[in-house]
């Protein structure tokens, strides 16, 4: 399952995509972490220490190779210096699975180990000095869609994405690659405000959206959200004195995280469960290439000096099928 964690920047997105990255740990579940967030704070919320998180490679310093791996034999793409973000899979292309190993893994992830278990953890790379008017924060976060466009995942395995902040995902199509958005958000209108953004773009793509009211203190707080957002209010969580512990550097074991916190991950967990009976990869596919022509027509033709069209495959749909033929 492929789930996004987004919010407000301080809404606690990343603390909350790190507890429940600790949550499916602790179920000895398969998971791959990714932190696609302009500000890199997943690795210390998974427990790493200053230089330990310093150190992760960059998927944005390795945007060839991982290119160059998932290009495979497609011969509708002439050279991985042509293909962008929104580059769609083919015949011959090579695609990811959650538990394998490949070269893409080898380069970019590295093993966590966490209360009962361990996840892998990628990162897109800090947004550095050299970047200012040279670059955006896109151009890192494109080696994160290029992956989620090749990935084959099923039920049992998770793929886990704390976003940047704001409704910054709307530049490309990313926001439609994942089973299920947790918008995490604060009993504030600010705290809405960015739910409102985007329920509304994700309207007409079927993402399904659903709220992590986050610092929620009484039941004031719980009637502003439920007021605001409605239905799509799944879970709140309160103070946690483990967080606090955690945020410290200091965390206790998982397993004494409030009782109250535990049964709120199990909620999350539950509900991106669901989603998988809601697969469609058909229409998945056509959203990969529905971006993908539009990219190619803003900027992409023009950046590459090649018609990016002609990279589609009419005849291909993305699938868990395509594991058991390749």
């Amino acid at each position: 399952m492929k789930i996004a964690f987004v919010g407000k920047g301080g809404s606690g997105k990343t603390t909350l995509s790190s507890l429940f990255i600790r949550h499916l740990a602790a179920t000895a579940a398969p998971v791959v972490a990714v932190d696609a967030d302009i500000n890199q704070h997943l690795g210390a919320a998974l427990g790493l220490d200053e230089a330990e998180a310093a150190g992760l490679p960059a998927m944005g310093e390795r945007l060839g190779l991982i290119k160059d791996y998932l290009r495979g034999s497609n011969p509708r793409i002439a050279s991985a210096d042509t293909m962008i973000k929104t580059t769609p899979p083919g015949e011959g292309s090579r695609l990811l699975r959650v538990r394998e190993s490949n070269p893409v893994y080898e380069a970019c992830a590295r093993t966590v180990e966490l209360d009962g278990g361990a996840v892998r953890l990628m990162v897109t790379g800090p947004f550095t000095d050299a970047d200012l008017g040279v670059a955006c924060y896109h151009s890192k976060t494109g080696a994160v869609e290029l992956c989620l466009n090749h990935l084959v995942d099923g039920p049992g395995e998770y793929v886990v994405v704390d976003m940047t902040a704001g409704s910054d995902s709307f530049a490309s199509g990313m926001f439609t690659r994942f089973d299920i958005t947790f918008l995490v958000a604060e009993p504030t209108r600010k705290g809405v405000s960015v739910y409102r953004q985007y329920k509304e773009y994700a309207r007409d793509f079927g993402v399904v959206l659903k709220v992590v009211g986050n610092k929620v203190q009484g039941q004031d707080d719980l009637d502003f959200l439920r007021a605001e957002v409605g239905e799509d209010l799944l879970v709140t969580v309160g103070h946690s004195n483990w967080v606090r512990a955690m945020e410290k550097g200091r965390p206790p074991r998982f397993e004494l995280l409030e009782d109250a916190n535990h049964r709120a991950l199990r909620t999350l967990q539950s509900a991106a469960d669901a989603t998988y009976e809601l697969r469609d990869w058909e229409s998945y596919t056509r959203q990969m290439v529905h971006f993908h022509l539009k990219n190619a027509g803003n900027w992409g033709n023009e950046r590459t000096g090649t018609d990016l069209a002609a990279q589609v495959d009419p005849g291909f749909v993305l699938s868990e099928g395509l594991v058991a033929t390749a």
